[in-house]
């Protein structure tokens, strides 16, 4: 059987790539694909992580190098199939690549179908948008983001007269707290 991906991209813009793939290959194996799909070079670290519906990220992390750790629930790409964690009912895996970077990416099983003699898998079907040269950061800056997006319905009705009282002279001695409060 052949398992059909379309890995997307966390980003505004659509970038995403559509994979066909063995339902028996490894982890490894569609981590490779992906690499290769967009481009990277492979030589960062990644992880899959189980995840619901909705895309949130559970603690199942089936990561491509053994970690070391003593609990032995913990699953490297290369040992684990990939029709062992996803099928008709978990279609959904989160894959990140690349820890200091974060490059994240939403994988769904979209189909699986008969494997097609001749073919070479994995292969790649389609490929939609550019990679960027370095995965976007959220900017919080007060030219992004006004007032109302910053305290939304909690915006009180306070004005610079309720706070005089930090003014004057006065040292927070006058206002009940001590040298080593805690």
């Amino acid at each position: 059987m052949v398992y059909k991906f379309r890995v997307i991209l966390d980003t505004e813009e659509d970038i995403f790539r559509d994979i066909a793939i063995l339902e028996d290959d490894s982890l490894e194996d569609l981590h490779n694909a992906i690499v290769n799909s967009f481009g990277f070079d492979g030589m960062e670290a990644a992880s899959f992580y189980a995840c619901d519906d909705q895309w949130t990220q559970l603690e199942n992390e089936i990561s491509l190098f053994d970690m070391g750790e003593e609990d032995s629930q913990s699953k490297t790409m290369a040992s684990t199939p990939i029709n062992s964690i996803l099928d008709e009912e978990q279609t959904k895996i989160i894959y990140v690549y690349d820890f200091l970077n974060m490059w994240t990416f939403f994988v769904e099983l979209a189909a699986m179908e008969e494997e097609e003699p001749g073919l070479a898998y994995p292969e790649l079907l389609f490929s939609h948008g550019e990679l960027p040269d370095y995965m976007p950061t959220k900017s919080f800056t007060a030219e992004t983001i006004s007032n109302d997006d910053i305290f939304g319905e909690f915006d009180d009705d306070y004005n610079d007269e309720d706070f005089d009282m930090f003014d004057g002279d006065e040292s927070f001695e006058d206002f009940g707290y001590e040298d080593n409060w805690n």
